[in-house]
């Protein structure tokens, strides 16, 4: 498994937004699907209940060789908008 940097804005926007580095790090380490992002960005899905309802978390990072550097990390209901259906690039 390749090392999970998380930048310093990423990361004061994770604890703002209630998300764990746990979640991060399993979400990257076993994503339910990763999608193309801007750039070379990639974003890392996971699935997550919150209060009973289902939440995508939304993991957006750049891969170097030797480690995973999130960009930003997001809780979205909108769960069908952003996941593409057999759609997974492992």
């Amino acid at each position: 498994m390749k090392k999970v940097e998380i930048i310093s804005v990423a990361r004061k926007k994770m604890m703002r937004r209630g998300i764990s580095e746990d979640w991060v790090q399993h979400t990257l380490e076993e994503p339910a699907q990763i999608v193309t992002g801007h750039g070379a960005r990639k974003v890392a899905h996971g699935k997550h209940f919150v209060g009973g309802k289902e939440y995508l978390l939304r993991v957006i990072f750049e891969e170097t060789e030797h480690s995973y550097v999130v960009i930003s990390a997001y809780l979205t209901s909108q769960v069908d908008r952003y996941w593409k259906e057999n759609d997974r690039e492992n």
